[in-house]
Order: structure tokens, then C-alpha cells, then sequence
């Protein structure tokens, strides 16, 4: 097997080096240090749609709920930087989601004081922006605040073309 490139974007990298998953109240999201193996990937991708022949996962997997559902970013446009692409959880039971429409707002999301599965489960708190996630988003996206709830919104209408891609794919 060639040698691939695990590296999570810089941005990725430097807002889970904050200790978000760990300090987060309620949430149980372990992000990886690297992408999975695009090889582990395929595997799961094609055990999870219950098709053997569906090919290379559209996906680059970065962290985990405890359930063993999957974040990661989806390879929508093939050509486009990773960094323009939908972020999704993909759940152990089958769950669907799109959690930001791409790294800027899922770096706005965690700034804001929102795990990755709150946008899953309902933010059920009074959420608190983090500071120092804070200056990650506002440095990557060059924004000085992105609200939850665009985020959010934006993320659903991504969810259509996650579906039919799984429906297309699975058996």
C-alpha cells in the first residue's frame, strides 16, 4: 500500500489539541490525532452499507462517539480542498447527520461551546464560547463570530445529498 497523507488539517489539529472532548460536559467525542487508514475506512464504509463492492468511502474519518459512530469530513466535491467539505457523524445504528458545512463551521461550533453531537442530540445548556476556540475559528475563517444556529441550519441542508449518497450505496 502507498504511503498515504493522515494529516489532519492545521486548524483540526490545533482545536482539538484545546481538550474540548475531554472538558466538554455530557459528551463522550474522541477525535483522532490523524485520519483512520484510508484502507480501515473503506472497510467499515463497506461493512456499514452492507455492500461489499461499494468502493472507496467519500470519507475522511477524524474522531468517534463512544457508540462507535464516526465523524468525518465528506468527500462531496473530489477536486475541492478538504477543508470546503461537509463535516458528518455517521452513526454506529445508522445515523445520519451533517454537523457543519465545512471546517470553518464546525470551528465556529466548538467556539461557541457546542460539541459535535449537540448539533445530534439538541443543545440542551446555556453554552458558553470558549476563548481560546474562539481565536482558532476567528484566525481560519477570518470571521469575528458565526452564530450556532447558522451553523446549524446550513448543516441540514446538506443532509439531502448524505442520504441519497447512503441509499444509493447501501443494500
Amino acid at each position: 500500500m502507498q504511503d498515504e497523507d493522515r494529516t489532519l488539517p492545521a486548524a483540526l489539529a490545533a482545536a482539538h489539541a484545546e481538550g474540548f472532548s475531554a472538558d466538554h460536559d455530557g459528551h463522550d467525542f474522541d477525535p483522532y490525532d490523524e485520519f483512520m487508514w484510508s484502507v480501515e475506512t473503506v472497510e467499515w464504509w463497506q461493512s456499514w452499507t452492507g455492500n461489499p463492492t461499494a468502493g472507496t468511502a467519500p470519507f475522511r474519518v477524524f474522531g468517534q462517539d463512544g457508540s462507535g459512530g464516526l465523524a468525518a469530513f465528506w468527500i462531496r466535491v473530489p477536486d475541492a480542498p478538504i477543508e470546503t467539505q461537509p463535516i458528518v457523524l455517521i452513526g454506529s445504528e445508522g445515523e445520519l447527520h451533517v454537523i457543519a458545512s465545512n471546517l470553518g463551521d464546525y470551528l465556529w461550533l466548538l467556539a461557541n461551546g457546542v460539541g459535535p453531537l449537540e448539533t445530534v442530540d439538541g443543545i440542551h445548556r446555556t453554552t458558553t464560547p470558549i476563548p481560546t476556540l474562539t481565536a482558532i475559528a476567528q484566525r481560519y475563517t477570518g470571521e469575528m463570530h458565526r452564530p450556532t444556529s447558522t451553523v446549524i441550519n446550513a448543516a441540514k441542508a446538506e443532509l439531502h445529498g448524505l442520504t441519497t449518497l447512503v441509499d444509493a450505496t447501501a443494500r
